[in-house]
């Protein structure tokens, strides 16, 4: 495993950088509210900033402070969540607000190693915290910075694998500001390794011509920055068919079921599954079945899996259908439910032309 050390102070660059250059525009910017900062960090998980800041603002328009999220029901958090995706973070975020509240007063600890100790909260989540809301000096590791930091290091270490990581980890500590700079240069420093990942560092198509520390960047100098970062295993995608019974009464309202936790969409509301089409068929009363309506069959990616999707639908005008677990949800209630993606899609009537 090969580790190059940077010349100076790289810190000191990237503080510039981040201070001229940086992003300052983001609506979880220009704080050091612990609040906001983990609410963003859980959003920005495997989710694109184009895409969370709608939903970050609706968020803290809804619920302004850990102590109203505490407060809220799961149903409610989910429903603010839906469509955003990996739905574990919302289950987390509520958990977490939770223990915030009851076990530390409603205020956020400031150490990274107690923020750990939270529900959804992991190493580098935990230090974006400590470090932009508290100037911590400790590193974080998202998939930008990892990129950012492999790139300027030179670091071929095989990220699939525990050794490495743990390597990584400390040579991204060994980056940071001097101890006696920490707590006034951590957050804008922790903010441009995370600027320079997003908007400079690029997996594809880097600009290295504008990055504050090309010239100590190993990989620019050898010109192959995009066989940075070194990760051998992958997931392999699968895909699943599942059929849905989409019953809905003449007024709109719809039968919903809660999804089981664990499975897909764990804890959403949602129209009931079937493995098979024989299944669905035998799940509706048989006065029913002749109205059955096959919809058109659509995809819905996921991270590692594609599901193939088999709508029927019914209509019973006196909401003649009950199945085991769910229950009738009128028009202006299911809008409000945490849905996955496809489902709401699904429900939702094309806007008016």
């Amino acid at each position: 495993m090969s580790l190059h050390r940077p010349k100076g102070s790289f810190a000191t660059r990237v503080v510039a950088w981040q201070k001229l250059h940086g992003r300052h525009d983001l609506p979880w910017q220009n704080t050091q509210d612990p609040y906001r900062v983990w609410l963003s960090e859980i959003m920005l998980q495997q989710t694109q900033v184009v895409t969370v800041v709608g939903y970050f603002e609706r968020f803290v328009t809804r619920f302004p402070d850990v102590q109203s999220l505490a407060q809220a029901s799961l149903d409610d958090v989910l429903g603010l969540w839906s469509g955003l995706g990996y739905y574990s973070r919302a289950r987390n975020l509520h958990r977490c607000a939770q223990q915030v509240r009851d076990q530390y007063r409603g205020i956020f600890p400031r150490e990274a190693h107690v923020l750990e100790t939270l529900p959804g909260i992991g190493r580098s989540t935990a230090a974006a915290i400590a470090s932009l809301c508290f100037g911590e000096r400790v590193a974080i590791l998202d998939a930008n910075v990892k990129r950012v930091v492999t790139r300027v290091l030179g670091f071929d270490g095989d990220l699939a694998m525990a050794s490495p990581v743990r390597a990584l980890w400390d040579a991204a500590t060994r980056l940071l500001p001097l101890h006696k700079d920490a707590v006034s240069a951590m957050p804008r420093y922790t903010q441009g390794m995370m600027d320079l990942g997003a908007t400079v560092c690029l997996p594809k198509k880097p600009d290295c011509a504008a990055c504050p520390v090309r010239h100590d960047c190993v990989a620019a100098a050898a010109g192959n920055p995009q066989q940075y970062p070194v990760r051998t295993r992958t997931l392999k995608r699968s895909s699943q068919s599942i059929w849905l019974l989409w019953a809905h009464s003449a007024d709109g309202a719809v039968w919903l079921g809660k999804r089981p936790t664990p499975g897909v969409w764990a804890g959403l509301h949602c129209l009931p599954l079937f493995d098979s089409e024989e299944a669905l068929m035998n799940a509706v009363p048989a006065h029913l079945r002749p109205h059955l309506q096959a919809q058109t069959v659509f995809t819905h990616v996921l991270t590692h899996k594609d599901l193939h999707l088999h709508p029927w639908r019914v209509c019973t005008p006196d909401q003649s259908f009950s199945g085991e677990a769910g229950r009738w949800v009128d028009s202006h209630e299911w809008p409000q439910l945490g849905l996955p993606a496809p489902i709401r899609k699904l429900l939702q009537p094309p806007p008016a032309a």
